[in-house]
């Protein structure tokens, strides 16, 4: 085992560097206390009372001055070195000590001028620090220098491998807490060597750190030992080792030493890699790691009201909770408070002492400034190629009879991508991550141009892997979206394409990001970065080979009732449609974008001119499958949106066209699911006039729904009328079964759609007791047939478009 206990290093550390950063330290904690307890009185020129104490104490303690202690190191470690860091934090809650260091920097009164590099700028500091109209308690979007909140356990070593991927010249130090180091996805995350390419890539450097305790008791690796975390660690690919103590004179140095020795060790295996000639090696490196085991509440109080508060659980949060009825408790915070020595870091005016001030790194070389954690200040423009060369040919005459793989033209447009944005040095600016299934999800022309990363050992029947490629998988949803969402927020485009049913692995995930840009959105000085594009194919009415557990659409009413200036929830018909909307995502910035469209051969309906027009519409009138004139008032109203749900809003258009001609019809397609919402509600909403002019203000509307029917009644709920729409979709409902019998168990096939159009329409016609036992026949022939056959009937599998019903293109309100 190798270990690093806090005995002096041998590692040149000036005595009077070491007590430079050690003030450095105590100011940077002391903020931190003040954040958590100060409302006045912020550099104690005066005795403390219970008036200059927060009402309500909230925050963090424990974690903190670990994370003090690695920003200081790390800060003279860039200054020797002028190289360039990122600091991503998993214990969240130490977010008091982020916005001290960022204070000490002189980043926070840049960004925000109204808190000053004053005493008037402390007390503003820890005025606004959990509490209204302030900031929250986590290292959050208005923090400068983050990528990463932590408020959600498990993502801080995913979102640093994310950040790291294609940045060459990047350390991103990555503290690890041990109590969320007991995460699944943090799990996962240490399988990153793997996949971290030395040649192209930065590096990330782990910083476990083991204070012992979560909220209310221990850790698993606090009572694990040395040897058996470094084994586990060791057998993942890194090379750890372990600095421990309490001492501050001792842990110091020994950590300097151990951060040296690291970072030396990165640059030389990347030196290494990139004096090779030509192609990579496949070589699992065993890059550097740091276990960090220092004092939960690290010099906070050591025993309060009789008990063990150092150490322990009790200093997770605010160790000295009582001071509204106990004066000890006041006169214990004073004075330590006054451990840090106060008026030995602040000058007169409350500003930092110039010799403190200096050990900031310059400019964006200062981890709280640099553009690495401002994404969009190194964004460039993707360089999308015109969309005409991956058209799917489409003429009325073929509308709704060639079959083609809907996804394939997204693949086709991202292997193109690819291609234009790889570097000679293999790196690049955009990349694809997903969970194994890129051929299976039909978007196999990537491998064209680039192979799956994988740095482990190669096999002579290995295809489409190596070192060099830049499409990501593995099997993990939480890998995938996390490196893709901080490949993002550290400047560079992505998609993230999973099965659909398993997106909701990682919805909390998806669910956090959008979040996170809500509030960035906020603020002027962030910079605008790319959109998180999540593709969802093996959609739920397309896995009838797996069965139930591959069937599930829930990730959209996940994200539908959130910020509407961020998310975006697309359901193309087609090919053509899905290649528009793609290319519109990956243009897109500060946005979620939900595409769901399956990867099975699909009938097309829409040229590309027509796609676009329809895409930018979000949904429209297609007067060629309706049977009222376009000035016409129709009976009634048969919308759909999704591909599976448009083919048998079709179905249902055909049989009533020929079985109730008089029944006037109007096809509606919707592609923009968020188009439903009032326009107050979102920016793609539709005005009161638009909506009715699709759907009427009166007419019973029939809808074909990909997902749940819930999700359509909560978009419109508000227009006129919203209870004469009546939708059909997934009513979780499934098995392992033939296409059409999805639609048959979910009661969205074209015969019940056909049903309930004749029991809503406002006038029975001649036919409607004919065309309502055809399908009462039909459907009974169903059953049987598939039980003995094995499949659907033939004219249901072979079912195309037979022909216009009405007259003209697609139509629709713009927007």
């Amino acid at each position: 085992m190798r270990q690093t206990t806090a005995v002096p290093s041998t590692d040149t550390y000036a005595p009077e560097d070491l007590q430079l950063d050690l003030r450095w330290w105590a100011a940077a904690n002391y903020l931190t206390v003040g954040q958590i307890y100060l409302r006045d009185n912020a550099l104690l020129r005066d005795p403390l009372t219970l008036a200059h104490i927060k009402p309500r104490l909230l925050g963090h303690w424990g974690t903190s001055p670990g994370l003090s202690m690695v920003y200081a190191l790390v800060n003279r470690r860039i200054r020797e070195t002028d190289t360039d860091w990122l600091y991503v934090t998993g214990p969240g809650h130490g977010g008091p000590a982020l916005v001290a260091a960022a204070w000490l920097e002189g980043t926070y009164s840049e960004v925000y001028p109204h808190i000053g590099d004053d005493a008037e700028g402390v007390l503003r500091l820890f005025r606004q620090f959990s509490s209204p109209g302030g900031i929250p308690s986590h290292v959050s979007v208005q923090t400068p220098g983050s990528i990463h909140e932590g408020g959600e356990l498990g993502y801080a070593l995913v979102h640093a491998a994310g950040a790291a991927f294609d940045h060459p010249d990047l350390v991103v130090a990555c503290v690890v807490g041990d109590g969320e180091a007991e995460t699944g996805p943090l799990a996962a995350s240490w399988r990153l060597p793997n996949f971290l390419n030395p040649r192209r890539d930065g590096a990330v450097l782990p910083i476990l750190h083991v204070n012992g305790y979560k909220i209310a008791g221990p850790t698993v690796l606090g009572r694990t030992s040395d040897e058996d975390v470094e084994a586990y660690l060791r057998s993942q690919g890194w090379d750890p080792v372990t600095v421990s103590g309490d001492d501050p004179g001792l842990v110091f140095p020994a950590f300097r030493a151990a951060l040296a020795e690291a970072h030396d060790r990165i640059r030389e295996i990347q030196a290494t890699a990139r004096m090779a000639d030509g192609r990579a090696e496949p070589v699992r490196h065993p890059w550097p790691a740091i276990v960090m085991r220092t004092p939960k509440g690290w010099t906070g109080p050591d025993v309060v009201d009789g008990k063990q508060v150092q150490g322990t659980n009790l200093s997770h949060q605010v160790p000295l909770a009582g001071l509204a009825g106990d004066p000890e408790h006041l006169r214990m915070l004073e004075e330590w408070m006054h451990t840090y020595r106060p008026d030995e870091l602040f000058d007169a005016a409350g500003r930092l002492v110039p010799e403190l001030r200096e050990l900031a790194p310059s400019g964006d070389k200062r981890m709280s400034a640099t553009p690495y954690a401002n994404g969009g200040r190194l964004r460039t423009e993707l360089p999308l190629p015109d969309l005409v060369s991956y058209e799917v040919p489409m003429d009325p005459s073929s509308r709704g009879r060639a079959m083609v793989e809907n996804t394939i033209t997204a693949g086709r447009l991202m292997r193109d991508v690819y291609a234009a944005t790889t570097t000679p040095d293999g790196g690049g600016t955009f990349r694809l991550f997903s969970p194994d299934e890129t051929a299976s999800n039909r978007l196999q022309p990537v491998f064209d141009v680039t192979d799956r990363c994988f740095m482990g050992p190669l096999r002579e029947t290995d295809e489409h892997l190596g070192p060099d490629g830049r499409v990501m998988e593995i099997l993990s949803e939480h890998l995938c979206q996390g490196w893709l969402e901080g490949y993002l927020l550290s400047g560079r485009h992505g998609v993230f394409a999973t099965y659909e049913a398993f997106a909701m692995v990682s919805a909390s995930m998806a669910v956090q990001h959008v979040k996170w840009l809500q509030h960035a959105r906020e603020l002027p000085w962030r910079a605008d970065v790319s959109s998180l594009n999540v593709l969802l194919t093996s959609t739920c009415w397309r896995n009838d080979h797996n069965g139930f557990s591959h069937q599930g659409p829930g990730l959209i009413d996940c994200l539908i009732p959130l910020s509407p200036e961020v998310v975006r929830v697309w359901l193309p018909p087609d090919a053509n449609t899905t290649l528009s909307i793609t290319d519109h995502c990956l243009r897109s910035t500060n946005h979620v974008n939900l595409i769901v469209v399956d990867k099975q051969k699909h009938l097309q309906y829409l040229s590309l001119e027509e796609a676009n027009a329809h895409c930018a519409a979000g949904a429209g009138v297609w007067e060629w499958a309706s049977t009222c004139g376009p000035d016409e008032e129709p009976d009634i109203v048969l919308a759909c949106a999704g591909d599976v749900p448009t083919q048998e809003a079709l179905a249902a258009a055909e049989l009533l066209a020929e079985h109730v001609p008089d029944l006037k019809v109007r096809f509606v397609n919707v592609v923009d699911l968020m188009a439903l919402l009032p326009e107050n509600d979102h920016p793609h909403g539709f005005a009161d006039s638009q909506f009715d002019d699709l759907f009427t203000a009166d007419k019973h509307v029939v809808f074909a729904f990909h997902g749940y029917p819930r999700a359509v009644h909560q978009l419109i709920h508000g227009r006129s009328n919203p209870g004469r729409f009546h939708v059909r979709g997934f009513a979780e409902q499934g098995t392992t079964t033939t296409p059409f019998d999805m639609v048959v168990l979910n009661r969205m096939s074209r015969f019940h759609l056909a049903q309930e159009v004749l029991r809503r329409a406002d006038r029975r016609v001649p036919g409607w007791d004919q065309l309502t036992a055809l399908c009462e026949r039909r459907l009974a022939e169903h059953r049987p047939y598939i039980e003995e056959h094995l499949e659907d009937l033939p004219d249901i599998a072979d079912w195309t478009w037979r022909g216009e019903l009405g007259r003209g293109a697609p139509t629709g309100p713009g927007r």
